[in-house]
């Protein structure tokens, strides 16, 4: 896709969906469309614009600008054409004398009450008013200024309808003197985003926008720019657009924030990126972004960002800067070292599910053809590897069953240990629309998350289950199903293992599985979980959302099945509006998975042990590949405590601020002689290297990300490397500095590579993704255009296979010590270990964790809001300051993990799931206490991480 100056086409109304067409005459010239279409896009899709201001095809048209009126023949008046639908035979004119005689007059009305500073205005050339005025040929306006909303005073007095602009947002700014009331900012918050926050206040010639509150700052707006990018002139404006001007090319990427997957324009002036606007094109997002999405690239350009090469001797000195060749040759001479020393195991690396999937495949390939072992862990384990086995034990892939438009036609979605409206927001804003338009929700999660009850959205039921209770209420659930007859005998007969299910059924038929038996337990009402269970089996096409509230847990992949046997057994799988669907937290977690990144995989799934899989790698890569799985990061960790374990690749990844039981993970980096970080910034992690690789963004590279839909989208390239080179030729030159010789041009040659070895991308390649757009895997000879709903004629596996999930209580237990349950979360504007976020200005709404305590439990301990309170388990301890809300239940506390001031992880046990390793970061015994500010462990920490980060000046 290359650079393009025109925006995206604009057919003024939505399209319409039906197997049914029509055929008009629009200015002498046959369009045939569907059904339901409006007269506007009718024109607009024969290529002739008809002048519009409200209206935009992202809304549904109020018809209220009156600038798109047209003639019908046999009709009376000049109707609309954006409310008009088109009709068989119907003949339209769109440019008559009339028409341009009323179109004048409308425009003259708009621009008289419009400040005329066109050559100052930050939206000259952008602006929509500006453009109409042009288009109907608006060459004076005859109306002398009158009562007004742009002059600050008339008649020497102050004018009473002018407002000064709203400045309050970091991103945009609000100017009311320029709006021309056409309110499609407030239905793109309601229609769009779901928000609500914006509204009509007054009438007639009074009425104006409003956010409902001083400033949208202290709004309920989440700033997610469907405002900014809804609005046809400067009322609504970027910030950076008013700083350095109106964009001149734009380049359309993948965002590298959440699973979902937006595509992006990113909007060039010259070499500075000026904005983010959502790609109406993209199939994930479909003209939607979030704040990070849109607004939150500043730091890729952040004075913090590493340029150079870094390496040093020991963590106790400062860093030097060196050239590109030294550090190559440092680290692979100190790599090789190490091996020569102690053993082909003693290294191994990290890939990052941040990097594009041709970056990951590399790292793994880097360890496996020339380390020479399967030492190769990621962040996808510490996250979703639950997923990869749930998924594969039942249904036969490590993967989700949907694409994100199935939840269009959704009647119930239950959402189980998942945040989507802070987690993954565009996909929030696509599941409130559908529950708006009548779908049933349940939520189960300890804590009230947003979707529980909010603007013009309510679950129907909120399950507030106990922390690490997953297993036992979805088996409650699954006893209901059964018990009632309420399972799909049908669907299971065809499509399951029989065995299996009269096995399972057995198993939860009994009594002490039942919601009454397990409510003590859980904490949830028996007849809640009754009627969720009803209405989940019989309320229609149901799927299930869920998240790392699900994964986390010593007992994460039993959930995953208990999941799945819930899908399987009422029928909800392998057809749209239905199926198991994970949310994914960071860009590449899928990718990161199927590019081969966990010890006992190769990419696609197969295993080690897999002969003829290894062979494929063997013959082309002209090496012998082990086939026992290697060290998983805590194995590597003890490894390295132990001394048998030494070196260590770390890419885009940082494993001390988001791995638990920090003070191991800090331990196990000590103990080892070379530690590479290769990242963006001196992370956490980066206290304890020995050589600092500079990473490139986003922006700065080309590849593929693959989002919680199996979704492969193309990043593309916007700006040059500023360490210069990216990320796959760094890893690139450190093989072959240790020899590899390796001689990729371009990311397309990795794809190329993984769809040559790997049967689920056989298809993919870039000319497939620049004809496309975007295709989900399984993408090959049987699916050539990809697959976006799996397991639609059978499962994978062959027959679906129910497992027995027995509830085993984690071994973290309350008690008088720690009498609270600590589960953590993310917040919408900020962004994992928050590297990036915390780099721009969505500081602005969250600028420190804070421990969220039922008012009941800070009672007792003497705790008010604002508070600095120790948080304390058996693994560590670490201040925060505290918030009060009913949000989370008596005897839970709920905190982020954003900023490693906190180091939230100081806290969370080494407790994992039993299949994965998966860590059980959502179930920690705690106290909370008063406390007079950081802990002894924050303040030694803070100065041990202001020693590991100097640098040396340069030399002269």
């Amino acid at each position: 896709m290359k650079d393009f100056i025109l925006p995206d086409a604009d057919f003024g109304t939505p399209a319409r969906r039906s197997d049914k067409t029509v055929t008009l005459t629009i200015d002498g010239m046959d369009v045939t469309v569907p059904e339901g279409t409006s007269v506007m896009r009718a024109a607009a899709m024969a290529g002739i614009e008809i002048p519009k201001l409200c209206a935009t095809d992202s809304l549904e048209p109020i018809g209220s600008c009156r600038l798109c009126m047209v003639e019908i023949e046999g009709r009376r008046g000049t109707p609309a054409s954006c409310t008009t639908p088109a009709a068989d035979g119907m003949e339209v004119h769109t440019q008559t004398p009339k028409l341009a005689k009323l179109r004048r007059g409308v425009m003259e009305l708009y621009i008289s009450d419009h400040p005329l500073d066109c050559l100052t205005c930050a939206a000259n050339g952008d602006c929509q008013l500006q453009d109409m005025a042009g288009a109907v040929g608006l060459r004076e306006v005859r109306y002398t200024p009158g009562a007004n909303h742009f002059q600050t005073r008339q008649n020497g007095e102050a004018n009473p309808r002018f407002e000064a602009k709203d400045t309050s947002n970091p991103y945009f700014t609000y100017d009311p003197a320029k709006c021309i009331a056409c309110f499609r900012c407030v239905r793109a918050c309601e229609e769009v985003q779901g928000t609500f926050a914006l509204t009509v206040e007054g009438r007639g010639f009074e009425a104006r926008i409003a956010s409902g509150t001083s400033d949208f700052l202290n709004s309920d707006c989440v700033s997610c720019g469907a405002c900014v990018q809804a609005c046809p002139t400067a009322t609504l404006q970027e910030n950076a657009v008013i700083e350095h001007g109106t964009p001149d090319r734009a380049i359309v990427t993948t965002c590298a924030y959440c699973g979902v997957g937006c595509s992006l324009r990113a909007e060039m002036k010259g070499d500075r990126l000026i904005r983010m606007v959502p790609w109406k094109d993209g199939k994930a997002n479909r003209g939607h972004s979030c704040v990070k999405g849109r607004f939150a690239f500043g730091y890729a350009a952040h004075p913090d960002r590493i340029r150079n090469p870094m390496i040093r001797e020991t963590i106790d000195q400062p860093w030097r800067e060196v050239s590109w060749d030294e550090a190559l040759a440092f680290t692979a001479q100190r790599l090789r070292a190490i091996q020569a020393e102690s053993g082909t195991g003693a290294i191994g690396g990290i890939t990052s599910s941040r990097c594009t999937n041709e970056e990951t495949f590399l790292v793994q390939k880097l360890i496996r053809q020339v380390f020479g072992n399967n030492n190769v862990d990621t962040c996808a384990r510490v996250c979703h590897s639950p997923t990869g086995y749930g998924l594969k034990t039942t249904f036969g892939t490590s993967a989700g069953t949907q694409d994100f438009d199935s939840v269009e036609a959704a009647d119930v979605v239950l959402v189980i240990g998942a945040n989507p409206t802070d987690g993954h927001p565009v996909f929030a804003s696509r599941l409130k629309k559908r529950l708006r338009q009548g779908a049933k929700l349940i939520v189960a999660d300890p804590r009230r998350i947003d979707l529980v009850k909010g603007p013009h959205v309510q679950a129907a039921h909120h399950l507030a289950l106990r922390p690490g209770t997953n297993v036992a209420l979805l088996t409650a659930m699954a006893h209901v199903i059964v018990t009632e007859g309420l399972t799909d005998s049908a669907f299971i007969t065809e499509r399951c293992d029989a065995e299996a299910f009269a096995d399972w059924a057995a198993f939860v038929s009994e009594e002490h599985l039942s919601p009454e038996a397990t409510e003590a337990l859980t904490g949830v009402p028996a007849d809640q979980v009754r009627q969720a269970a009803r209405l989940y089996a019989t309320g229609g096409n149901a799927a299930i959302y869920y998240g790392l509230g699900v994964t986390e847990h010593s007992q994460g992949s039993t959930t995953v099945m208990a999941i799945a046997n819930l899908a399987m057994a009422t029928g909800n799988i392998g057809r749209p509006g239905v199926g198991v669907n994970p949310l994914r937290g960071q860009n590449n977690v899928q990718g990161s998975c199927d590019m081969g990144s966990f010890p006992h995989e190769l990419p696609g799934y197969r295993h080690v042990h897999d002969a003829e899989a290894r062979g494929v790698f063997e013959r082309l890569w002209n090496v012998t590949i082990s086939d026992e799985p290697g060290l998983r990061i805590p194995n590597m960790l003890d490894a390295a405590v132990d001394g048998s374990f030494r070196g260590l690749y770390v890419q885009g990844e940082d494993i001390l601020q988001s791995d638990p039981d920090t003070k191991h993970v800090a331990a196990g980096l000590a103990a080892m002689d070379c530690v590479i970080v290769h990242d963006l910034f001196l992370n956490e992690t980066a206290n304890y290297a020995h050589v600092f690789l500079p990473g490139s963004s986003f922006l700065e590279k080309d590849g593929t990300f693959t989002n919680a839909e199996r979704r492969l989208n193309r990043v593309r390239r916007v700006m040059a490397p500023m360490t210069g080179l990216a990320d796959w030729e760094v890893t690139m030159a450190l093989a072959n500095a240790m020899g590899a010789g390796w001689d990729y041009a371009h990311p397309s040659e990795i794809m190329d590579e993984i769809a040559a070895t790997t049967p689920s991308f056989a298809g993919v390649s870039y000319d497939l993704l620049e004809r496309e757009g975007s295709v989900q895997w399984p993408c090959n000879a049987a699916a050539p255009l990809g697959t976006p709903v799996m397991h639609e004629a059978g499962f994978v596996r062959g027959k679906g296979l129910f497992v027995i999930t027995d509830y085993v209580p984690t071994d973290e237990r309350t008690g008088p010590r720690f009498p609270l349950l600590l589960t953590t979360g993310r917040i919408l504007s900020q962004y994992n270990v928050g590297a990036q976020t915390r780099r721009t200005a969505n500081t602005a709404w969250h600028g420190e964790d804070r421990l969220e305590i039922h008012p009941h439990d800070a009672e007792t301990r003497g705790i008010a809001e604002g508070d600095w309170v120790r948080l304390a388990s058996r693994s560590g301890e670490t201040s925060l300051r505290a918030t009060l809300t009913d949000r989370v239940s008596p005897g839970v506390v709920y905190t982020t993990f954003h900023h490693p001031e906190t180091q939230a992880n100081v806290v969370t046990s080494d407790y994992s799931d039993w299949a994965t390793n998966c860590p059980e970061y959502k179930v920690t015994a705690v106290q909370v206490a008063l406390s007079n500010g950081p802990s002894d462990w924050q303040e030694d920490y803070a100065a041990q991480a202001r020693a590991a980060r100097r640098i040396l000046p340069a030399a002269e």
